[in-house]
């Protein structure tokens, strides 16, 4: 027990210190190691190493390169104008359309900051030409981007399934319809705010002709969800394999599809997802160490039965479960919270009889709403970066969509059929 508050008393002092969070754990693991006693400074790095060397992990690097192609070589370019063309004379239409691109970049992407930097350069402008809010259209962009580790492929539910054994296949098609549902009541949201505010939608009528060019025009752009999450779930690659065929497709189309990605481009992007695959993977190898020390420690079985013997009400320890995921999205980013507290509380969840892959797919959208979630809140501080303003700005238009998630966190759990139907009709 010594060991487990040392631990987690320097976690909390380096978080407040602001050392960068992948750095922050590997000091808590030493912290950890120290007070122990039993294990040595090498078994740090033995599991550093170890929780990196993974054959699924090496999905995380080619998503989010795929992302980057994607969002530099014209294919978000082309689904804004699909979207533009059939949903955007609506009222609050370009504020629709944000949330349906944002699904669709999602199915390419697996990162939300990834979403909200291809999406929101491209709409905030627009939005702010249209009349709209600065507020509501940056916050709606950060929100809209949090659905891209949800609908899959997913960052997140790669980390989950490593650190539980889950089948990452199975959670990307459990991730499906919470992704749809999310984007359904953002759509709502965003009707009735822009009609209460009266911001109409594009007044330009389209032709079918003109329909039918926008779609054949990004033809590319709207098969590739299909060939990547296609091929995952008719077994002809691996989640990690699908992301390389991501990548040299998104190759293929901005090079020498649409031509609009050269290779003086094409360094700097690779450079971009080097530096946040870098990031990602410290991360990951210093929460791995952390994690295998709670786990030697027995914190999850001590934490299983101190929440059993406080309540036997399933509702209640969700709740709780919840209640914790969304205080620590406030202050830790989604990986290393997912590193963490998974193995932690799955053996919890599953006492109580939560599936699996259901428990993932609550964990990934309860720390999504950590991406709108001031402090640390990453697809804030992104999008104000979009829209040259200050982080204040965004946090004052974000309350109703955090309101709205939190709800939607909550149909999620208490309605697993949400997540599960889709993985239930593969068996």
């Amino acid at each position: 027990m010594v060991v487990a508050f040392s631990a987690f008393l320097a976690l909390v002092v380096v978080l407040i210190l602001n050392i960068p969070v992948g750095f922050g754990i590997g000091l808590s693991s030493v912290v950890a190691v120290l007070a122990d006693g039993r294990l040595s400074s090498q078994y740090i790095v033995e599991q550093i190493i170890s929780g990196t060397d993974s054959f699924p992990l090496m999905a995380i690097p080619l998503f989010i390169l795929a992302g980057e192609l994607m969002g530099a070589g014209g294919v978000s370019k082309r689904l804004l104008n699909v979207c533009n063309v059939f949903i955007g004379r609506v009222t609050g239409g370009i504020a629709i359309v944000t949330v349906v691109l944002c699904m669709f970049f999602a199915a390419v992407s697996g990162s939300g900051p990834a979403t909200v930097a291809a999406i929101g350069t491209m709409v905030v402008p627009e939005m702010l030409r249209k009349g709209y809010d600065k507020k509501f259209a940056l916050a709606l962009v950060a929100c809209a981007g949090s659905i891209g580790v949800i609908i899959p492929p997913s960052i997140p539910m790669v980390i989950y399934g490593v650190s539980t054994g889950t089948s990452i296949s199975s959670l990307f098609m459990a991730g499906f319809l919470p992704g749809i549902w999310i984007g359904i009541t953002l759509i709502v949201l965003c009707y009735f705010v822009c009609k209460k505010n009266g911001w109409k939608g594009d007044e330009r009528k389209y032709s079918a002709k003109k329909k039918l060019n926008a779609l054949w025009e990004a033809k590319w752009a709207l098969i590739n969800p299909i060939i990547i999450l296609g091929g995952i779930y008719e077994g002809i690659f691996t989640p990690t394999e699908a992301a390389a065929v991501a990548c040299i497709y998104a190759l293929l189309c901005g090079m020498f599809i649409y031509r609009e990605l050269n290779f003086k481009q094409l360094f700097e992007i690779i450079a971009n997802a080097c530096l946040t695959t870098g990031t990602i993977l410290i991360i990951v190898g210093c929460a791995t160490a952390f994690a295998k020390i709670l786990t030697i420690e027995k914190i999850p079985n001590m934490l299983t039965q101190a929440i059993m013997g406080m309540t036997d009400s399933k509702t209640v320890v969700i709740l709780f479960i919840i209640i914790i995921l969304l205080i620590v999205g406030c202050f830790m980013d989604t990986t290393p919270a997912m590193m963490i507290l998974a193995p932690i509380f799955l053996p919890i969840a599953k006492s109580f009889g939560v599936d699996p892959v259901h428990f993932g797919i609550i964990m990934v959208v309860t720390l999504a709403v950590g991406f709108i979630t001031p402090p640390l809140g990453v697809n804030l501080f992104v999008a104000a970066r979009v829209g040259n303003t200050s982080l204040e700005d965004v946090c004052s238009g974000i309350i109703r969509f955090i309101i709205v998630m939190v709800i939607d966190v909550l149909v999620i759990t208490f309605i697993p059929v949400i997540s599960m139907l889709l993985p239930n009709l593969l068996i």
